[in-house]
Protein backbone atom coordinates (compact mmCIF):
# COMPACT_ATOMS: atom_id res chain seq x y z
CA UNK A 1 0.00 0.00 0.00
CA UNK A 2 0.90 3.49 -0.60
CA UNK A 3 0.60 6.75 1.29
CA UNK A 4 -0.39 10.08 -0.93
CA UNK A 5 2.62 12.23 -1.19
CA UNK A 6 0.77 15.91 -0.24
CA UNK A 7 0.67 16.68 3.36
CA UNK A 8 -2.44 16.06 4.91
CA UNK A 9 -3.71 17.45 8.35
CA UNK A 10 -5.65 15.75 10.45
CA UNK A 11 -9.21 17.60 12.16
CA UNK A 12 -11.38 16.65 14.82
CA UNK A 13 -15.09 17.29 14.94
CA UNK A 14 -17.41 16.76 17.64
CA UNK A 15 -21.02 15.61 17.21
CA UNK A 16 -24.64 15.00 18.50
CA UNK A 17 -26.31 13.55 15.64
CA UNK A 18 -25.76 9.65 15.19
CA UNK A 19 -22.67 8.97 12.82
CA UNK A 20 -24.80 6.57 10.69
CA UNK A 21 -26.02 9.99 8.84
CA UNK A 22 -22.85 11.06 7.61
CA UNK A 23 -22.38 11.31 3.99
CA UNK A 24 -19.32 12.09 1.79
CA UNK A 25 -18.84 12.57 -1.49
CA UNK A 26 -15.43 12.00 -2.85
CA UNK A 27 -14.34 13.12 -6.46
CA UNK A 28 -10.99 11.17 -8.25
CA UNK A 29 -9.41 12.53 -11.43
CA UNK A 30 -6.06 12.02 -13.02
CA UNK A 31 -4.08 14.62 -14.68
CA UNK A 32 -3.75 14.29 -18.25
CA UNK A 33 -1.42 16.20 -20.37
CA UNK A 34 -4.25 16.83 -23.16
CA UNK A 35 -6.54 18.35 -19.90
CA UNK A 36 -3.48 20.48 -18.76
CA UNK A 37 -2.95 21.52 -22.39
CA UNK A 38 -6.31 22.29 -22.98
CA UNK A 39 -6.92 23.94 -19.64
CA UNK A 40 -4.34 26.00 -18.51
CA UNK A 41 -1.70 25.94 -21.37
CA UNK A 42 -2.43 26.40 -25.27
CA UNK A 43 -3.95 29.88 -25.52
CA UNK A 44 -4.01 30.35 -29.67
CA UNK A 45 -2.74 33.59 -30.75
CA UNK A 46 -6.37 35.09 -33.24
CA UNK A 47 -4.25 38.50 -33.52
CA UNK A 48 -3.82 39.62 -36.27
CA UNK A 49 -0.15 38.94 -37.23
CA UNK A 50 1.07 37.11 -34.15
CA UNK A 51 1.19 33.83 -35.39
CA UNK A 52 2.98 31.94 -32.22
CA UNK A 53 1.71 30.43 -29.33
CA UNK A 54 2.35 31.21 -25.59
CA UNK A 55 3.28 28.76 -22.66
CA UNK A 56 1.94 30.07 -19.38
CA UNK A 57 2.18 28.65 -16.19
CA UNK A 58 -0.59 26.90 -14.35
CA UNK A 59 -1.91 26.18 -10.62
CA UNK A 60 -3.72 22.88 -9.63
CA UNK A 61 -7.68 23.37 -10.59
CA UNK A 62 -10.05 24.06 -7.27
CA UNK A 63 -12.38 21.85 -6.45
CA UNK A 64 -15.54 22.97 -8.37
CA UNK A 65 -13.20 22.39 -11.33
CA UNK A 66 -12.47 18.83 -12.01
CA UNK A 67 -15.38 17.97 -14.20
CA UNK A 68 -14.30 19.17 -17.79
CA UNK A 69 -11.03 17.71 -20.39
CA UNK A 70 -11.41 14.34 -18.80
CA UNK A 71 -11.46 11.06 -19.91
CA UNK A 72 -14.57 8.75 -18.02
CA UNK A 73 -12.51 6.40 -16.90
CA UNK A 74 -9.90 9.06 -15.29
CA UNK A 75 -12.40 10.62 -13.47
CA UNK A 76 -15.31 8.94 -10.34
CA UNK A 77 -17.42 10.70 -7.61
CA UNK A 78 -18.85 8.21 -5.24
CA UNK A 79 -21.30 9.25 -2.00
CA UNK A 80 -20.37 7.17 1.19
CA UNK A 81 -22.27 6.47 4.34
CA UNK A 82 -20.80 5.38 7.31
CA UNK A 83 -19.19 2.13 6.94
CA UNK A 84 -20.40 1.30 3.84
CA UNK A 85 -18.54 -1.30 1.64
CA UNK A 86 -17.63 -0.65 -1.77
CA UNK A 87 -15.28 -3.53 -2.75
CA UNK A 88 -11.98 -3.00 -4.89
CA UNK A 89 -11.49 -4.81 -8.16
CA UNK A 90 -8.59 -6.68 -6.04
CA UNK A 91 -11.33 -7.84 -3.49
CA UNK A 92 -13.48 -8.62 -5.86
CA UNK A 93 -11.27 -11.19 -7.71
CA UNK A 94 -10.23 -12.85 -4.43
CA UNK A 95 -13.68 -13.09 -2.88
CA UNK A 96 -15.34 -14.28 -5.56
CA UNK A 97 -13.66 -17.40 -5.96
CA UNK A 98 -14.91 -19.22 -2.74
CA UNK A 99 -11.86 -21.37 -2.17
CA UNK A 100 -10.21 -18.41 -0.90
CA UNK A 101 -12.72 -17.63 1.86
CA UNK A 102 -11.98 -18.59 5.58
CA UNK A 103 -13.78 -16.33 7.81
CA UNK A 104 -17.75 -15.98 8.01
CA UNK A 105 -16.98 -12.10 6.97
CA UNK A 106 -15.32 -13.52 3.72
CA UNK A 107 -18.40 -15.82 2.97
CA UNK A 108 -20.40 -12.75 3.46
CA UNK A 109 -18.23 -10.43 1.05
CA UNK A 110 -18.71 -13.43 -1.49
CA UNK A 111 -22.23 -13.49 -1.71
CA UNK A 112 -22.09 -10.04 -2.19
CA UNK A 113 -20.16 -9.56 -4.85
CA UNK A 114 -22.16 -12.36 -6.72
CA UNK A 115 -25.06 -10.41 -6.33
CA UNK A 116 -23.36 -7.10 -7.64
CA UNK A 117 -22.36 -9.50 -10.40
CA UNK A 118 -25.73 -10.39 -11.43
CA UNK A 119 -27.32 -7.30 -10.99
CA UNK A 120 -24.54 -4.59 -12.59
CA UNK A 121 -25.47 -2.56 -9.80
CA UNK A 122 -21.53 -1.97 -9.17
CA UNK A 123 -21.44 1.79 -8.53
CA UNK A 124 -17.73 2.25 -8.39
CA UNK A 125 -14.42 1.06 -9.67
CA UNK A 126 -11.58 3.29 -8.48
CA UNK A 127 -12.87 4.29 -5.24
CA UNK A 128 -13.48 1.75 -2.60
CA UNK A 129 -13.61 1.54 1.43
CA UNK A 130 -12.14 -0.69 3.96
CA UNK A 131 -14.82 -1.08 7.05
CA UNK A 132 -13.98 -0.81 10.27
CA UNK A 133 -14.07 -5.46 10.46
CA UNK A 134 -11.54 -5.35 7.22
CA UNK A 135 -8.42 -7.25 8.16
CA UNK A 136 -6.51 -4.14 6.67
CA UNK A 137 -8.26 -1.61 8.84
CA UNK A 138 -6.90 -3.62 12.41
CA UNK A 139 -3.15 -4.05 10.22
CA UNK A 140 -3.41 -0.25 9.66
CA UNK A 141 -4.07 0.69 13.18
CA UNK A 142 -1.38 -1.35 14.68
CA UNK A 143 1.67 -0.46 12.20
CA UNK A 144 0.92 3.26 12.45
CA UNK A 145 3.39 5.28 14.63
CA UNK A 146 2.50 7.90 17.04
CA UNK A 147 5.13 10.22 16.32
CA UNK A 148 6.27 11.86 12.69
CA UNK A 149 9.81 11.03 13.65
CA UNK A 150 11.09 8.57 11.05
CA UNK A 151 13.17 6.74 13.30
CA UNK A 152 10.30 6.02 16.04
CA UNK A 153 10.52 3.00 17.99
CA UNK A 154 7.50 1.01 19.58
CA UNK A 155 7.38 1.54 23.24
CA UNK A 156 5.01 -0.89 25.31
CA UNK A 157 2.64 1.85 25.61
CA UNK A 158 2.71 1.97 21.87
CA UNK A 159 1.84 -1.23 21.64
CA UNK A 160 -1.16 -1.34 24.25
CA UNK A 161 -2.68 1.91 22.30
CA UNK A 162 -2.68 0.01 19.04
CA UNK A 163 -4.62 -3.02 20.32
CA UNK A 164 -7.10 -0.68 22.24
CA UNK A 165 -7.38 1.47 19.06
CA UNK A 166 -8.02 -1.98 17.00
CA UNK A 167 -11.34 -3.05 19.42
CA UNK A 168 -14.54 -2.88 18.10
CA UNK A 169 -17.43 -0.71 20.25
CA UNK A 170 -20.19 -3.49 19.79
CA UNK A 171 -17.80 -6.04 21.88
CA UNK A 172 -17.89 -3.59 24.92
CA UNK A 173 -20.06 -5.68 28.17
CA UNK A 174 -23.23 -4.79 27.83
CA UNK A 175 -25.40 -3.14 31.14
CA UNK A 176 -26.72 -5.73 33.34
CA UNK A 177 -23.96 -8.48 32.40
CA UNK A 178 -21.16 -9.56 35.00
CA UNK A 179 -18.12 -10.69 33.29
CA UNK A 180 -16.34 -13.46 33.81
CA UNK A 181 -13.41 -12.09 35.38
CA UNK A 182 -12.72 -10.32 38.60
CA UNK A 183 -13.94 -7.11 38.91
CA UNK A 184 -11.44 -6.11 41.69
CA UNK A 185 -7.92 -7.55 41.92
CA UNK A 186 -6.69 -7.00 46.00
CA UNK A 187 -3.41 -7.76 45.50
CA UNK A 188 -2.22 -6.07 42.02
CA UNK A 189 1.54 -6.91 40.87
CA UNK A 190 3.60 -4.69 38.56
CA UNK A 191 2.85 -6.01 35.35
CA UNK A 192 -1.20 -5.95 36.05
CA UNK A 193 -0.54 -2.98 36.73
CA UNK A 194 1.27 -2.05 33.37
CA UNK A 195 -1.41 -3.82 31.48
CA UNK A 196 -4.43 -2.47 32.84
CA UNK A 197 -3.09 1.30 33.42
CA UNK A 198 -3.85 2.54 29.83
CA UNK A 199 -6.98 4.82 28.80
CA UNK A 200 -9.72 2.22 27.02
CA UNK A 201 -11.57 4.45 24.52
CA UNK A 202 -12.18 2.02 21.72
CA UNK A 203 -13.46 3.99 18.32
CA UNK A 204 -14.43 2.98 14.96
CA UNK A 205 -12.30 3.10 12.03
CA UNK A 206 -13.13 3.81 8.34
CA UNK A 207 -10.70 3.88 4.99
CA UNK A 208 -11.54 6.03 1.54
CA UNK A 209 -9.07 4.31 -0.55
CA UNK A 210 -8.04 4.99 -4.53
CA UNK A 211 -7.21 2.30 -7.11
CA UNK A 212 -4.82 4.47 -9.30
CA UNK A 213 -3.56 2.05 -11.45
CA UNK A 214 -3.80 2.13 -15.81
CA UNK A 215 -6.97 1.48 -17.07
CA UNK A 216 -7.37 -2.03 -17.93
CA UNK A 217 -5.28 -3.13 -15.00
CA UNK A 218 -6.78 -2.37 -11.89
CA UNK A 219 -6.53 -4.59 -8.98
CA UNK A 220 -3.13 -4.59 -7.88
CA UNK A 221 -2.11 -3.43 -4.23
CA UNK A 222 0.74 -1.57 -4.27
CA UNK A 223 -1.86 1.13 -6.75
CA UNK A 224 -4.05 1.23 -3.31
CA UNK A 225 -3.54 4.82 -1.97
CA UNK A 226 -5.08 6.10 1.37
CA UNK A 227 -7.42 8.68 0.37
CA UNK A 228 -9.35 9.33 3.48
CA UNK A 229 -9.76 8.26 7.26
CA UNK A 230 -11.83 8.53 9.12
CA UNK A 231 -12.31 7.75 13.19
CA UNK A 232 -15.26 7.64 15.80
CA UNK A 233 -15.20 6.97 18.94
CA UNK A 234 -18.20 6.54 21.74
CA UNK A 235 -18.08 10.30 22.60
CA UNK A 236 -19.41 11.74 19.58
CA UNK A 237 -15.63 12.61 18.53
CA UNK A 238 -15.02 12.80 14.45
CA UNK A 239 -11.58 12.73 13.40
CA UNK A 240 -11.17 13.19 9.59
CA UNK A 241 -7.67 13.12 7.79
CA UNK A 242 -7.35 14.87 5.75
CA UNK A 243 -10.36 17.84 6.14
CA UNK A 244 -12.78 18.46 4.07
CA UNK A 245 -12.31 20.11 0.95
CA UNK A 246 -14.70 22.89 0.70
CA UNK A 247 -13.63 25.74 -1.29
CA UNK A 248 -10.00 25.04 -0.87
CA UNK A 249 -7.64 23.17 -3.56
CA UNK A 250 -7.92 19.53 -4.20
CA UNK A 251 -5.53 17.42 -2.67
CA UNK A 252 -2.68 15.75 -4.56
CA UNK A 253 -1.48 12.28 -5.43
CA UNK A 254 1.54 11.28 -7.32
CA UNK A 255 1.82 7.64 -8.21
CA UNK A 256 5.39 5.53 -7.38
CA UNK A 257 7.33 3.44 -9.72
CA UNK A 258 8.85 4.69 -13.72
CA UNK A 259 5.32 6.42 -14.59
CA UNK A 260 4.85 8.53 -12.18
CA UNK A 261 1.09 10.06 -12.27
CA UNK A 262 -0.51 13.16 -10.86
CA UNK A 263 -4.21 12.56 -9.02
CA UNK A 264 -6.54 15.16 -7.99
CA UNK A 265 -8.92 14.33 -5.32
CA UNK A 266 -12.02 15.90 -3.18
CA UNK A 267 -13.41 15.37 -0.20
CA UNK A 268 -16.76 17.11 1.17
CA UNK A 269 -19.52 16.62 3.41
CA UNK A 270 -22.94 15.81 1.87
CA UNK A 271 -25.29 15.04 5.29
CA UNK A 272 -28.60 15.95 4.54
CA UNK A 273 -28.97 19.29 6.85
CA UNK A 274 -31.76 19.12 8.71
CA UNK A 275 -34.99 21.81 7.92
CA UNK A 276 -36.15 24.03 10.37
CA UNK A 277 -39.44 22.32 10.85
CA UNK A 278 -37.88 18.97 12.16
CA UNK A 279 -35.21 20.73 14.05
CA UNK A 280 -38.38 23.00 15.94
CA UNK A 281 -40.09 19.07 16.08
CA UNK A 282 -37.02 18.31 18.22
CA UNK A 283 -36.65 20.48 20.48
CA UNK A 284 -40.25 20.78 21.06
CA UNK A 285 -39.83 16.93 21.75
CA UNK A 286 -37.14 17.55 24.04
CA UNK A 287 -38.88 19.99 25.69
CA UNK A 288 -41.92 17.69 26.36
CA UNK A 289 -39.50 14.85 28.02
CA UNK A 290 -37.84 17.38 30.30
CA UNK A 291 -41.55 18.79 31.34
CA UNK A 292 -42.24 15.26 32.02
CA UNK A 293 -39.19 14.24 33.61
CA UNK A 294 -39.37 17.04 36.34
CA UNK A 295 -43.12 16.56 37.02
CA UNK A 296 -42.18 12.95 37.62
CA UNK A 297 -39.51 13.86 39.58
CA UNK A 298 -41.63 16.35 42.02
CA UNK A 299 -43.92 13.15 42.23
CA UNK A 300 -41.15 11.76 44.15
CA UNK A 301 -40.16 14.74 46.12
CA UNK A 302 -43.29 16.69 46.77
CA UNK A 303 -44.11 19.91 46.84
CA UNK A 304 -45.64 19.85 51.09
CA UNK A 305 -42.71 20.60 53.28
CA UNK A 306 -42.87 20.46 57.19
CA UNK A 307 -42.99 24.24 58.23
CA UNK A 308 -41.54 24.36 61.77
CA UNK A 309 -44.13 26.02 64.66
CA UNK A 310 -44.00 29.85 64.81
CA UNK A 311 -41.59 31.12 67.09
CA UNK A 312 -39.09 28.42 66.31
CA UNK A 313 -36.17 27.10 64.97
CA UNK A 314 -35.25 24.12 62.97
CA UNK A 315 -31.37 23.20 62.50
CA UNK A 316 -29.92 20.40 60.23
CA UNK A 317 -26.25 19.52 60.97
CA UNK A 318 -24.49 17.33 58.66
CA UNK A 319 -21.32 16.46 60.45
CA UNK A 320 -18.38 14.81 60.01
CA UNK A 321 -15.40 13.09 62.22
CA UNK A 322 -12.72 13.73 60.05
CA UNK A 323 -9.58 12.40 62.08
CA UNK A 324 -7.66 12.14 65.72
CA UNK A 325 -4.35 12.62 66.29
CA UNK A 326 -2.05 12.49 69.41
CA UNK A 327 -2.57 8.79 70.68
CA UNK A 328 -0.09 6.93 71.66
CA UNK A 329 -1.77 3.72 70.40
CA UNK A 330 -3.29 2.32 66.90
CA UNK A 331 -6.53 1.26 65.83
CA UNK A 332 -8.82 3.63 67.02
CA UNK A 333 -12.45 4.53 66.88
CA UNK A 334 -14.69 7.37 68.20
CA UNK A 335 -17.38 7.16 70.34
CA UNK A 336 -19.76 9.88 70.42
CA UNK A 337 -23.52 10.92 72.22
CA UNK A 338 -25.04 13.81 71.54
CA UNK A 339 -26.51 15.86 74.93
CA UNK A 340 -29.15 18.21 73.70
CA UNK A 341 -28.95 22.14 76.09
CA UNK A 342 -31.99 23.47 77.71
CA UNK A 343 -35.06 24.32 74.94
CA UNK A 344 -33.89 22.40 72.67
CA UNK A 345 -35.63 19.10 71.40
CA UNK A 346 -35.84 16.36 68.62
CA UNK A 347 -37.56 13.82 66.76
CA UNK A 348 -38.28 10.40 69.40
CA UNK A 349 -36.73 8.39 66.17
CA UNK A 350 -33.33 10.80 66.25
CA UNK A 351 -30.17 8.53 67.51
CA UNK A 352 -28.04 11.12 69.20
CA UNK A 353 -25.33 8.73 69.35
CA UNK A 354 -23.09 6.14 67.43
CA UNK A 355 -19.32 4.60 67.17
CA UNK A 356 -17.27 5.16 64.22
CA UNK A 357 -15.13 2.31 62.74
CA UNK A 358 -11.78 1.07 63.56
CA UNK A 359 -9.02 2.97 61.73
CA UNK A 360 -5.65 3.01 61.33
CA UNK A 361 -2.94 5.28 62.26
CA UNK A 362 -0.35 6.96 60.00
CA UNK A 363 2.68 8.88 60.24
CA UNK A 364 2.46 12.56 59.29
CA UNK A 365 5.27 14.51 60.47
CA UNK A 366 6.14 13.70 63.48
CA UNK A 367 1.93 12.73 64.88
CA UNK A 368 -0.02 9.68 63.95
CA UNK A 369 -3.31 10.30 62.39
CA UNK A 370 -5.99 8.48 61.85
CA UNK A 371 -8.51 9.41 58.99
CA UNK A 372 -12.25 8.30 59.67
CA UNK A 373 -14.08 10.77 57.62
CA UNK A 374 -17.17 9.08 59.32
CA UNK A 375 -20.46 11.24 58.41
CA UNK A 376 -23.29 11.36 60.96
CA UNK A 377 -25.87 13.90 61.01
CA UNK A 378 -29.15 15.05 63.15
CA UNK A 379 -31.88 17.21 63.60
CA UNK A 380 -33.23 19.44 66.36
CA UNK A 381 -35.51 22.26 67.09
CA UNK A 382 -35.13 25.50 69.29
CA UNK A 383 -37.46 27.61 71.51
CA UNK A 384 -34.82 30.15 73.01
CA UNK A 385 -32.92 33.41 72.06
CA UNK A 386 -29.93 31.32 72.43
CA UNK A 387 -28.21 31.65 68.73
CA UNK A 388 -26.10 28.19 67.65
CA UNK A 389 -22.67 28.11 65.46
CA UNK A 390 -23.01 27.98 61.88
CA UNK A 391 -20.83 25.93 59.35
CA UNK A 392 -17.70 25.24 61.23
CA UNK A 393 -15.03 23.20 61.96
CA UNK A 394 -14.04 22.05 65.73
CA UNK A 395 -11.33 20.36 67.04
CA UNK A 396 -11.54 18.54 70.56
CA UNK A 397 -9.26 18.08 73.28
CA UNK A 398 -10.04 14.39 74.96
CA UNK A 399 -8.73 13.08 78.02
CA UNK A 400 -9.74 9.28 79.54
CA UNK A 401 -9.60 8.68 83.32
CA UNK A 402 -7.19 7.03 85.66
CA UNK A 403 -6.69 5.39 89.03
CA UNK A 404 -3.98 4.91 91.28
CA UNK A 405 -2.31 1.75 90.92
CA UNK A 406 -1.87 -1.43 88.68
CA UNK A 407 -4.61 0.08 86.10
CA UNK A 408 -1.72 1.85 84.31
CA UNK A 409 0.32 -1.61 84.35
CA UNK A 410 -2.70 -3.36 83.40
CA UNK A 411 -3.00 -0.73 80.27
CA UNK A 412 0.33 -1.90 79.36
CA UNK A 413 0.13 -5.02 79.44
CA UNK A 414 -3.40 -6.35 78.60
CA UNK A 415 -4.61 -3.58 76.84
CA UNK A 416 -7.82 -1.52 77.86
CA UNK A 417 -9.10 1.19 79.40
CA UNK A 418 -11.57 2.70 82.42
CA UNK A 419 -14.77 3.51 80.97
CA UNK A 420 -17.24 5.87 82.28
CA UNK A 421 -20.87 3.93 82.81
CA UNK A 422 -22.62 7.22 82.33
CA UNK A 423 -21.28 9.61 79.54
CA UNK A 424 -23.23 12.52 80.58
CA UNK A 425 -20.34 12.76 83.46
CA UNK A 426 -18.57 14.73 80.87
CA UNK A 427 -20.28 17.65 81.68
CA UNK A 428 -23.15 18.08 84.73
CA UNK A 429 -24.94 15.30 84.56
CA UNK A 430 -28.22 14.96 84.12
CA UNK A 431 -29.32 13.88 87.74
CA UNK A 432 -27.28 16.30 89.52
CA UNK A 433 -29.80 18.26 91.33
CA UNK A 434 -27.66 20.86 93.53
CA UNK A 435 -25.83 23.88 93.28
CA UNK A 436 -22.29 22.63 93.35
CA UNK A 437 -20.64 19.73 91.65
CA UNK A 438 -17.57 18.57 92.83
CA UNK A 439 -15.12 16.16 91.05
CA UNK A 440 -12.46 15.47 93.68
CA UNK A 441 -10.78 12.51 93.28
CA UNK A 442 -11.56 11.67 89.88
CA UNK A 443 -8.28 11.60 88.10
CA UNK A 444 -7.63 12.34 84.35
CA UNK A 445 -4.93 12.35 81.75
CA UNK A 446 -4.80 14.69 78.68
CA UNK A 447 -4.90 12.40 75.31
CA UNK A 448 -4.93 13.40 71.66
CA UNK A 449 -7.30 15.84 69.98
CA UNK A 450 -10.50 14.55 67.53
CA UNK A 451 -11.43 17.01 64.34
CA UNK A 452 -15.44 17.51 63.48
CA UNK A 453 -17.16 19.38 60.73
CA UNK A 454 -20.13 20.49 60.98
CA UNK A 455 -22.25 21.71 58.31
CA UNK A 456 -25.74 23.56 59.68
CA UNK A 457 -28.59 24.48 57.24
CA UNK A 458 -31.45 26.73 59.64
CA UNK A 459 -35.48 26.48 58.86
CA UNK A 460 -37.84 28.99 60.21
CA UNK A 461 -40.88 30.65 59.46
CA UNK A 462 -39.47 34.03 59.65
CA UNK A 463 -37.82 33.23 56.46
CA UNK A 464 -41.41 33.69 54.76
CA UNK A 465 -41.59 37.16 56.16
CA UNK A 466 -41.49 39.34 53.52
CA UNK A 467 -40.96 42.50 55.71
CA UNK A 468 -38.21 40.34 57.78
CA UNK A 469 -36.71 39.16 53.99
CA UNK A 470 -35.47 42.51 53.83
CA UNK A 471 -32.98 42.57 57.45
CA UNK A 472 -30.53 39.64 55.72
CA UNK A 473 -27.97 41.26 58.12
CA UNK A 474 -29.73 39.89 60.71
CA UNK A 475 -29.20 35.78 61.84
CA UNK A 476 -32.49 34.13 62.45
CA UNK A 477 -32.39 34.21 66.14
CA UNK A 478 -32.56 37.60 66.46
CA UNK A 479 -35.37 38.04 63.56
CA UNK A 480 -37.18 35.93 66.07
CA UNK A 481 -36.35 37.94 69.40
CA UNK A 482 -37.29 40.89 66.93
CA UNK A 483 -40.74 39.89 66.72
CA UNK A 484 -40.98 39.39 70.72
CA UNK A 485 -39.47 42.22 71.64
CA UNK A 486 -42.13 44.43 68.64
CA UNK A 487 -45.26 42.41 70.00
CA UNK A 488 -43.97 43.80 74.00
CA UNK A 489 -43.33 47.18 72.50
CA UNK A 490 -47.06 47.15 70.74
CA UNK A 491 -48.53 46.11 74.22
CA UNK A 492 -46.25 48.66 76.00
CA UNK A 493 -47.76 51.25 73.59
CA UNK A 494 -51.51 50.15 73.80
CA UNK A 495 -51.32 50.33 77.83
CA UNK A 496 -50.11 53.65 77.72
CA UNK A 497 -52.42 54.96 75.18
CA UNK A 498 -55.39 53.14 77.41
CA UNK A 499 -53.60 55.04 80.44
CA UNK A 500 -53.87 58.11 78.48
CA UNK A 501 -57.47 58.23 77.44
CA UNK A 502 -58.22 57.17 81.00
CA UNK A 503 -56.46 60.42 82.18
CA UNK A 504 -58.32 62.23 79.72
CA UNK A 505 -61.83 60.97 81.11
CA UNK A 506 -60.60 61.78 84.41
CA UNK A 507 -59.60 65.40 83.83
CA UNK A 508 -62.95 66.05 82.12
CA UNK A 509 -64.76 64.32 84.75
CA UNK A 510 -62.76 66.12 87.48
CA UNK A 511 -63.54 69.85 85.12
CA UNK A 512 -67.10 68.52 85.32
CA UNK A 513 -67.71 68.43 89.02
CA UNK A 514 -65.69 71.31 89.76
CA UNK A 515 -68.20 73.15 87.19
CA UNK A 516 -71.10 71.79 88.98
CA UNK A 517 -69.62 72.55 92.63
CA UNK A 518 -68.73 76.08 91.80
CA UNK A 519 -72.38 76.47 90.31
CA UNK A 520 -74.03 74.93 93.03
CA UNK A 521 -72.10 77.48 95.80
CA UNK A 522 -72.91 80.85 93.35
CA UNK A 523 -75.43 83.22 95.24
CA UNK A 524 -78.56 84.60 93.63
Amino acid sequence: MAECSSRRVETIYRTRDPVKNLRIRVSLQRVTPTALFTQHILQPALQQGQDLIEMTTFDIPASGEMTSSYRTHDQEEVVLGWQEKLFSQFEIDLFKNQQSCQSPLDFQYHNEILSLQETEERKNFRIFTYTDFDRYTSMKEYSQTMTTSTKEDRSYLTERMSHIRCRRQERRITEGKIPHSRIITWAPNEEFVRNNHVVNNPMQTMYIMGDLGPYGKLGKREDEYVLCTIKVDSNGVLSIKPDFSGSKSAYRIETEGEKKELWLYTINDVSITVQKEDQDREKNLFKDLYNRHKEYLNTLVGEEFEIPPLGALKLFVNGEIVSAEGYEYDNLYVQFFLELPDNWFCPSQQQLSGVTQTCSTKVEGRENVAYFSYPFNFEMTLRSDNQPEGSYTLTCQTWRPILPGTSEMYRFFVGGLLELEDMTYIRTPSTFKGERLSRFGFRTETTGTVTIKFHCMQQCRTFLDSSMARKRSQNVLERMGGLTHQASLHSVLAAFEHAQQRMHEARENLSKDLLHTSTSLDPE
